[in-house]
């Protein structure tokens, strides 16, 4: 096998290992970043969602406190202004969603579905965990949601949600007295729910991973090429004219031509141990010869 051949065999194999082990490494971290570009995304969407509930418990609900006795309006609710809120952006981000999931909501439009009561009852059984995240199949692809519990933790919440006694006519008017009630302090009955797509950022995360892998294949052949021709203009090529010089001289041609060579490598010294060989080759042969 010749000497180029080998060469190559072993760059191949050491640019495959190299090459497999930069694909999983890079693969796994562009996805890992692409779950971690959602997660950050959802969770300014759920601090978003809070500061909305904020304003409105202490700037809008004290100003329609008084309508309360005449008309039940839904927009002293802070779930009601959160929920608006993400409507809104909907319109601009249409996979996104936000859910106040209640295993007992005065208002149906938050009751929990199946998996979302069942975020609630982990929460229920970890009153310590504050914020799950994990993955779901759905008809549209894979999604990711983040999901935090709310507590009961204002005093003002069991107005509206300890007994349909105590609660306002108005808002009993319009929602009824069978939902919503019998809520305690520190009781975990919600769970903020943000949903966002996976199909975009780990579209994104392949195409980065198909382009990095490209180049890195680019580079890996221009690097062989340069190599190759190294190898061949300073290596064999030389070696291969002394190898013929020196069939020549081992066949009796003493006036082949000398090997030249400019360069102070390895091969011209090659090339200057050959020259005295046969300097002395020469020398050798004329003290044979008879007189």
């Amino acid at each position: 096998m010749k000497l180029l051949v080998k060469f190559n065999l072993v760059l191949f194999f050491v640019f495959a290992i190299g090459f497999l082990v930069a694909g999983y490494v890079s693969r796994g971290l562009l996805q890992r970043n692409a779950k971690q570009e959602i997660v950050e995304n959802a969770r300014i969407m759920i601090e978003a969602a809070l500061a909305v509930r904020r304003y409105t418990s202490t700037q809008i609900k004290p100003l329609l406190q008084t309508q309360m006795k005449y008309s039940f309006l839904p927009q002293q609710v802070p779930a009601y202004s959160a929920n608006q809120y993400f409507g809104q952006l909907r319109k601009t981000f249409p996979d996104y969603s936000y859910r106040e999931a209640t295993l007992n909501p005065t208002n149906p439009v938050n009751h929990a579905t199946d998996w979302e009561a069942d975020i609630v009852h982990y929460f229920q059984r970890s009153p310590d965990q504050t914020e799950l995240v994990g993955e779901r199949d759905t008809p549209t692809g894979k999604t990711l949601f983040i999901a935090r519990p709310m507590k009961v933790y204002d005093a003002s919440c069991l107005d509206c949600h300890d007994t349909p006694q105590r609660a306002p006519a108005t808002m009993i008017e319009r929602y009824g007295s069978d939902n919503g009630f019998g809520w305690k302090m520190g009781d975990i009955l919600t769970a903020q729910i943000i949903t966002a797509p996976m199909q975009l950022p780990v579209q994104r995360a392949t195409t980065t991973f198909r382009v990095f892998m490209g180049s890195l294949a680019a580079v890996f052949a221009v690097i062989v090429i340069a190599l190759n021709a190294l190898l061949i203009f300073l290596v064999i090529r030389p070696v291969n004219r002394l190898s013929k010089l020196a069939d020549e001289v081992s066949l009796g041609n003493m006036e082949a031509p000398e090997f030249q060579l400019s360069s102070r490598d390895e091969i011209a010294g090659l090339a200057e141990s050959f020259a005295r060989m046969r300097k002395s080759l020469a020398r050798a042969m004329k003290m044979l010869e008879p007189t």
